[in-house]
Order: C-alpha cells, then sequence, then structure tokens
C-alpha cells in the first residue's frame, strides 16, 4: 500500500491517465444503441428522398381550388388514388386542369399537382358536407374515379414535404463523438446506413467480496447482511453506458478471489471490485492482488492507497492480467462504495467509450440545513443531498456515516466540503455534484 495521502484530484488523474479508449469496431445498427461514433457520418440520399403529402387528402392545381369556399366549392375530377410506395399515378398520368389525385399521408406528389389539399377541407368524394376520413379504393381502381368538392384553397407547395428539406446529399448526418441514441438510430436507419463505426460500451465486472455477504430472496443467519454494492454498482454502471456483469458475493480468500478475478478477465474492460481494501485482518482484496504485478511491465499491479477523502479513504487501483485490464478496488461500506464509483469508476467508463465529457455535472447552490455541517480537515467531504434547481439550494439528507444506504437512495446529489473546510454554515455557496 502506498504510504503517501492521495487527494481526490490527483487519484482520479492517475486513472484517467491510464485508461484509454476501446478500439473501435464497426456495428450493426441494432448493436450501436449506447455506443460513440468514432467518424462523422455524412447523408448520402435526399430525406425525404421525393416530394411527399404530409396530409391524407387531394393533390390538386393551386388554380382549380382559387377562391373555392363551402357555398361554392371546386368541383374536380378525381382520376386515381397515390398511397404510400407508389411511383405516382397509374399509368404515369399526371394531373391535369378541373382533376385531383386522392393521396395518402407519405405518398409521392403525382406529375402536374402543386399542393394537396386535406380530406377535412373536401366533401370526400361523397357529395355531402366536409369529410373527416379517407376512403380507400385500393380494391376497387374504377371507384376512384367520380367528383370532389374542395372547400377552401391552397397555396403552392401546401402539405407537401419537399425533397430533402430534413438532410440533403453531402449534409453532416452526424459527427464523431455522438452518442448514439434512438433517434440517431432512426436517422441512420433513414439515411440508409445499416452499420456505422463505433468504440463498443465498455464491458464492467462487478464483484463484492465479503464472507458475510448473502443474496437477496435467500435466509439470514447471524453476522451476515444482503449483498446490496454488487447490485448498486453494476446498476451504476450500465447508467454510466456500460455493459455489466454482476458476480455473485466472494468468499474473505484471496485464492478464490484471485481465480474469480482472472475468470472473468475475457469478458472485462474494467473490473471492480468492492470491500477488503482497508487496514482489517481479513481484507481479502489486498491480500489477493497487492502481488499480481508483471515485474517486467511499469505500472502493472494494484496499487492500494488512502485518500484524502470522507467517505472513500482507501482505495485501489491499477491493471491485472495479460490485457492489463484496468482494476478499480472500491471500500465495501455501501456509501463509499457507490460515492467511489461515481468520482472514479464512472469517469473511467466514459474515457473508455471515448466520450470527451467523463464526469457528473457540477453546479453551486446555498447549503439548506438548520445547523452547521462539519468536516474532518484536510479531507474532501462527499455528503448526499437533495438539489433544488428552481431555488438554487441543497438540502443535507441523512448523517454522514458511509453505511447510511437509505439516505443515499433519497439523494440526488453530493455536497463537496473541500480539504480547508471544517464547517459550513447554512446559507454557504457550496459546490454540488448532481447525480441525475
Amino acid at each position: 500500500m502506498s504510504s503517501t495521502m492521495w487527494s481526490v484530484d490527483e487519484h482520479l488523474a492517475d486513472i484517467l491517465e491510464a485508461v484509454r479508449p476501446l478500439e473501435p469496431i464497426e456495428l450493426q445498427l441494432h448493436d450501436a444503441q449506447g455506443c460513440v461514433l468514432v467518424e462523422d457520418v455524412m447523408v448520402e440520399i435526399a430525406l425525404p428522398p421525393f416530394d411527399n403529402s404530409s396530409m391524407d387528402g387531394y393533390a390538386v392545381r393551386v388554380a382549380d381550388v382559387e377562391g373555392a369556399d363551402e357555398e361554392f366549392p371546386a368541383v374536380l375530377t378525381v382520376i386515381g388514388d397515390v398511397a404510400a410506395g407508389d411511383d405516382g399515378l397509374p399509368g404515369d398520368r399526371a394531373v391535369g386542369p378541373g382533376e385531383a389525385a386522392r393521396i395518402m399521408t407519405g405518398a409521392p406528389l403525382p406529375a402536374g399537382a402543386e399542393a394537396v389539399v386535406p380530406v377535412e377541407w373536401t366533401d370526400g368524394g361523397t357529395g355531402g358536407g366536409p369529410a373527416d376520413t379517407m376512403r380507400s379504393h385500393r380494391d376497387d381502381p374504377e371507384a376512384a374515379g367520380g367528383e370532389v368538392r374542395v372547400h377552401r384553397p391552397v397555396e403552392a407547395r401546401a402539405h407537401v414535404r419537399a425533397r430533402g428539406s430534413d438532410v440533403k446529399p453531402g449534409d453532416l448526418a452526424l459527427s464523431a463523438g455522438s452518442v448514439v441514441g434512438p433517434p440517431q438510430i432512426g436517422l441512420l436507419a433513414a439515411i440508409g446506413r445499416s452499420t456505422v463505426k463505433v468504440r463498443p460500451r465498455p464491458r464492467v465486472v462487478v464483484i463484492s467480496t465479503g464472507s458475510e455477504l448473502v443474496q437477496p430472496g435467500e435466509e439470514l443467519t447471524g453476522g451476515q447482511i444482503y449483498d446490496s454494492n454488487s447490485f448498486a454498482l453494476t446498476a451504476a454502471a450500465k447508467d454510466a453506458g456500460a455493459i455489466a456483469y454482476r458476480v455473485g458475493a466472494v468468499t474473505d480468500d484471496a485464492d478464490t478471489l484471485r481465480a474469480t478475478i482472472e475468470d472473468q478477465l475475457i469478458r472485462a474492460d474494467i473490473v471492480v471490485t468492492t470491500g477488503g481494501v482497508s487496514v482489517g485482518a481479513y481484507d481479502v482484496v489486498k491480500e489477493a492482488l497487492s502481488s499480481v504485478g508483471d515485474e517486467d511491465e511499469p505500472g502493472s499491479g494494484i496499487d492500494f492507497r488512502k485518500l484524502a477523502m470522507q467517505p472513500g479513504k482507501p482505495q485501489g487501483f491499477g491493471s491485472i492480467g495479460p490485457d492489463h485490464t484496468p482494476l478499480l478496488a472500491l471500500p465495501g461500506n455501501p456509501v463509499s462504495s457507490y460515492i467511489s464509483f461515481e468520482l472514479f469508476v464512472r469517469p473511467a467508463i466514459r474515457v473508455l467509450m471515448g466520450l470527451s465529457d467523463v464526469n457528473r455535472p457540477t453546479v453551486r447552490a446555498v447549503l439548506k440545513t438548520d445547523k452547521a455541517l462539519s468536516s474532518p480537515s484536510g479531507r474532501r467531504q462527499f455528503l448526499r443531498g437533495t438539489y433544488d434547481a428552481e431555488a438554487g439550494t441543497v438540502t443535507p439528507v441523512g448523517g454522514s456515516g458511509s453505511h447510511l444506504i437509505a439516505a443515499l437512495a433519497q439523494a440526488d446529489a453530493l455536497i463537496v466540503l473541500p480539504e480547508d473546510v471544517t464547517s459550513a454554515e447554512p446559507g454557504t455557496d457550496t459546490e454540488v455534484v448532481l447525480l441525475r
């Protein structure tokens, strides 16, 4: 273990300097969600690829419906239907003077037509009052004729989506560094891309340690507690953008833990352990990993440290295995574990993804509390809190104990008290890390 007391910033900088973005791969769209693009994506086709109708209605010439109203409607001859997927009117007909084509939403504007009249502005070909729906004549083409009465005029290009009005060939669709979410996948599919080059989502293996740990759903006996850390940290890894694997709690046996970690390396881009990093007689993570470094590889192995922070003083970081997989060893107390994850593991995951913005957002807020908050000298303290954006205030929840997980579930922020602050009075302007 390093005898030097590390600062929070020094420990994080050491982690971020050692972690490198994952190598890019080409993925199918349905596999690329949550990944980060490594190259600009350019548009190769116009979107929409043709002029099409934004309404169910009738494709007309503007002059034919000029001045139309309900008392004196424009009476037009219907020459056919155009549905989505059609090339145009049957027989490549064009809409001529005094004519109209029944058209469905998304269908291409037929030749000769200049605008679309919504069906609600017509009698729908019934000869009665205003229509409220389109009648299909796909099964009876001859019935697609007849007349339609138009009750309102339209301007040129009314209710027409112009070709290329969304994007045009040569436009930048998505820039490198963009996260591929549902809207981005929709755009990529719309412009014809079936694959995309991205950095894959990191694979994070979470391992909790402790002979006292029992899996939720099992019965507790004397001295046992439920394993909550592995569930919380696996969820936190997913929230950060990773693919996360939770390993059931490992007993306090160094050989078993070392073998478990080695077995998991095949599916890990980063390993996170929780528990067994303090100064107790059964701190199995330190015992198992203190001597795993490669003498021929500078910087390999796990360095166990003391950080000038509360909670979360004991920490470990390094690399393990033939591929020098990063490993972060976190404390076992639930609050210490989660706060350590947010401060150190989450940024590492974001670096692996290739993101430039790796930290949670921070704001300044006024401390809302009944009495002053105490903080140990020389330690950066992180307290749980609830942030009110509208009021610009943050209110502590729960105490400072690192085992108080119920308060953590209520918190949406961390209140940061710097190393040189030993007392924060009500109304103090303080730094706040937003967790949601």
